[in-house]
């Protein structure tokens, strides 16, 4: 196929009756002829016993279904996209000191313990140095710095998956009086499990060990970061 290639931007070098003329368009397409196939037919004639019944009778090839709903049945479409796995940055690896740069922690640094199913990152403050506890956060929201943690005697559970995020659903027993006086009061906070403040500990313990080992390390994660008047994050080295 003829190309008009660029002799500068978004001007080609043949113009489009040209490139119309290269490509021969206009001559039509080969076409290979293949040999009709039959249709299969639609009735059978079979022959019936009986005097009263004619002797011979068209029948269907394909029967008829017996049953049929009533209402029309939607059919989900289908796809044929196949969900990709998602590549984690090669900047990100576990120990990476990482800068939340949006959500309630933003400005906040953390470490990256590992990557979940779903591709978000594992993180933790730890939550006993600058207050951030286990989360999941997308890559596109973090800076990956230079610094590093060596967390490779961290263990952690097989439990810490998407799952161990997710909130359960509370059924509401109260009624719709309550309900109405209790309008424009804000919701009691729900108390975290025990079972989850036990993880942050266990987890947060061998981190802040591994932290204690480089010197200042522990004040550089609790200190927030942002940006002042004439500094631009591309062009610093993290």
């Amino acid at each position: 196929m003829a190309r008009s290639k660029e002799i500068a931007p978004h001007v080609g070098r043949f113009s489009r009756s040209k490139l119309a003329a290269k490509r021969g368009l206009y001559k039509g397409l080969k076409k290979s002829e293949k040999p009709a196939a039959t249709a299969a037919p639609e009735t059978v004639e079979k022959t019936i016993g009986g005097d009263k019944n004619g002797g011979k009778r068209a029948v269907p090839t394909t029967k008829a279904p017996r049953f049929y709903p009533a209402d029309d049945v939607r059919v989900p479409k289908q796809s044929r996209k196949s969900p990709k796995p998602t590549h984690i940055r090669t900047t990100i690896t576990p120990g990476t000191v990482l800068i939340l740069l949006a959500g309630r922690f933003r400005g906040k640094r953390v470490v990256f313990l590992k990557s979940l199913e779903s591709g978000l990152l594992l993180v933790t403050g730890p939550y006993k140095i600058n207050g951030v506890p286990l989360r999941r956060v997308n890559q596109a929201y973090v800076i990956a710095t230079s610094t590093k943690v060596d967390i490779s005697s961290l263990t952690l559970d097989a439990k810490f998956t998407d799952a161990y995020f997710t909130k359960t659903a509370s059924k509401k027993s109260s009624s719709a009086e309550a309900e109405f006086f209790e309008d424009g009061k804000p919701k009691a906070k729900e108390p975290l499990p025990e079972s989850k403040t036990a993880d942050q500990k266990a987890v947060d313990e061998g981190v802040v060990a591994a932290v204690k080992k480089s010197e200042n390390l522990a004040k550089y994660l609790a200190a927030s970061w942002g940006l002042s008047k004439g500094q631009f994050p591309h062009q610093m080295v993290f």
